[in-house]
C-alpha cells in the first residue's frame, strides 16, 4: 500500500506540474529592477571596475536562471548618471564621489545593455525626473552639477533638493537627458517611478507658493502642478517617439490612483496617499491619452490586505489600462521584513496566479534584484521549476512599430 500511494503522490505532483507548465502564457513580460540608489542592488561600493562588471553579470545570470526576460536599470538615479553624459556629472554611487568617472573608464550603461540583449532580455532605462540631491550636505554635488550652475531651477523638501517641476527649463531638461539615452543607446525603453511631486512630509508644504502664483494660472494648485507633470510626460513621449518610435515608454506609479472614497473611478482601498492627490501624477490621463505605453503599479501589499488588496487591485488596474500594457510590480523585498505573509512560500506564487487569471495583465516586475540572492521564501525555485519554467517572449505592443532588425 505505501507503495501505491507514494506512486499517486508523484503522479499527481507531476500532473499539478504539467498543469502550472502548460499554463504558461507565451507572451508575458518578466522584469526585475535594479536600482542603484544608495547602490541597493549594483554596483557594490569600494570595488574594482571588473567586480562591478562581475556582480552585474552574476544577478543577470541568477535572473535569467530564474526565467526573467527583462531588466529595468536605474541609470540616473538622482541628477546624475551611470554613462558619460554631457548634461550630468558621473554618479557617486558608481565611484564614490559625484563627478568622477570610473577608472579604468567604461560606460556602464553600454556594458549593462551589451549583457542584457546577450541573454536575449530588454533593457529599460530607468530615470528618476525631479530628485537632484538626496541628502543635503551628504551627498556628494560635483562641481558642474546644474546645482551649481543653475541654482533657480531647484527647491528644497525635508533634507532632499528637487528639480522644481513647474520650471518649463527644468522639463525641457530632463527631455533633453532622455533624449541623449535614447539618441545614444540601444534601450528598449525608458522607465520613470512613482517619484514626481514628492511623498508629502507631515503637514510640511511643498515650496512653491512663489512660482504658483506668478504663472498667473487659473487652475487650483493641485490641478496647476499635475499640470506641470502632465506636460513633461506628454513632451517625452514626442520626444522618445521622435527619435525611435518602437522605444517603449513606462511608469511604475504607487499602487493606488485614487481612493474610491475620493472619485467614483477609485480602486476600493484606503490609501492614506494616493498618486493623483499627493504625488501629482495623473496616470490615468497619460493612459487614456496614450502618452506611455505600460504602467507597472508598485503593488508592494498582500494578497487580502486590509487597506490595499492586491488582488484588488489588480483588477482595479486591468480595467483601467485603456489599451496598454500593464505589468504588475511584486514586492518580494517585503520577505525581509517581519510580515508573516510575505514569509508564506505561496505569497508570490498565487500573485502570478490571480495576474494570470486576468487577460488585461501582461506580466510582473520584481523589486528588487538582490532581494533574490538568498533565495526568499524559495522563490527562486518556484520560478525557475514552475511558474516561468518555459520561456515567454516579450508581449508585443500593436499601437508601435516593430524595431528595425539589427
Amino acid at each position: 500500500m505505501t507503495s501505491i500511494r507514494f506512486s499517486l503522490f508523484v503522479i499527481f505532483t507531476l500532473l499539478l506540474s504539467s498543469t502550472c507548465i502548460a499554463q504558461q502564457p507565451q507572451y508575458e513580460f518578466r522584469g526585475v529592477w535594479i536600482a542603484t540608489v544608495l547602490g541597493i542592488d549594483w554596483p557594490p561600493q569600494n570595488v574594482s571596475v571588473a567586480q562591478q562588471k562581475a556582480e552585474f553579470i552574476r544577478q543577470l545570470d541568477l535572473h535569467k536562471r530564474n526565467g526573467m526576460n527583462a531588466i529595468i536599470a536605474q541609470v540616473r538615479p538622482s541628477g546624475d548618471a551611470f554613462y558619460p553624459s554631457p548634461y550630468e556629472p558621473w554618479s557617486q554611487w558608481l565611484t564614490g564621489v559625484q563627478g568622477r568617472a570610473p577608472v579604468p573608464f567604461y560606460d556602464p550603461l553600454a556594458f549593462m545593455i551589451q549583457e542584457t540583449h546577450k541573454r536575449g532580455m530588454e533593457f529599460h532605462a530607468w530615470l528618476n525626473p525631479y530628485r537632484a540631491e538626496f541628502s543635503i550636505g551628504r551627498s556628494s554635488v560635483a562641481s558642474d552639477n546644474m546645482i551649481r550652475k543653475r541654482p533657480d531651477w531647484f527647491v528644497t523638501y525635508g533634507t532632499t533638493r528637487y528639480f522644481n517641476p513647474s520650471n518649463k527649463q527644468v522639463q525641457q531638461f530632463v527631455i533633453d537627458v532622455v533624449k541623449d539615452i535614447v539618441r545614444r543607446y540601444d534601450i528598449d525603453g525608458i522607465h520613470m517611478d512613482d517619484y514626481f511631486y514628492p511623498y508629502p512630509i507631515g503637514n510640511k508644504p511643498f515650496p512653491d507658493d512663489y512660482a504658483y502664483k506668478k504663472s498667473g494660472t487659473t487652475l487650483s494648485k493641485a490641478d496647476w502642478r499635475r499640470s506641470n507633470v502632465d506636460s513633461m510626460i506628454r513632451n517625452l513621449d514626442i520626444a522618445i517617439k521622435t527619435l525611435k518610435p518602437w522605444c517603449k515608454f513606462g511608469i511604475s506609479p504607487f499602487a493606488v490612483w485614487r481612493n474610491a472614497s475620493q472619485d467614483p473611478d477609485g480602486s476600493n482601498t484606503k490609501a492614506g496617499m494616493t498618486n493623483y492627490d499627493d504625488l501629482y501624477a495623473d496616470i490615468l490621463l497619460w493612459l487614456k491619452k496614450g502618452w506611455i505605453d505600460y504602467v507597472t503599479p508598485q503593488l508592494y501589499r498582500e494578497i487580502g490586505d486590509h487597506l490595499i488588496a492586491y488582488e484588488t487591485m489588480v483588477d482595479w488596474w486591468s480595467k483601467h489600462s485603456y489599451g496598454r500594457h500593464v505589468y504588475i510590480g511584486h514586492g518580494i523585498y517585503r520577505y525581509y521584513e517581519n510580515n508573516t505573509n510575505w514569509k508564506k512560500p505561496a505569497q508570490i506564487p498565487e500573485q502570478i496566479r490571480i495576474l494570470r487569471n486576468n487577460p488585461r495583465i501582461q506580466g510582473s516586475v520584481y523589486f528588487s534584484s538582490k532581494s533574490f540572492d538568498r533565495n526568499p521564501a524559495g522563490w527562486n525555485d518556484s520560478l525557475r521549476n514552475n511558474y516561468y519554467r518555459l520561456p515567454a517572449k516579450i508581449p508585443p505592443m500593436p499601437w508601435l512599430p516593430e524595431r528595425p532588425k539589427n
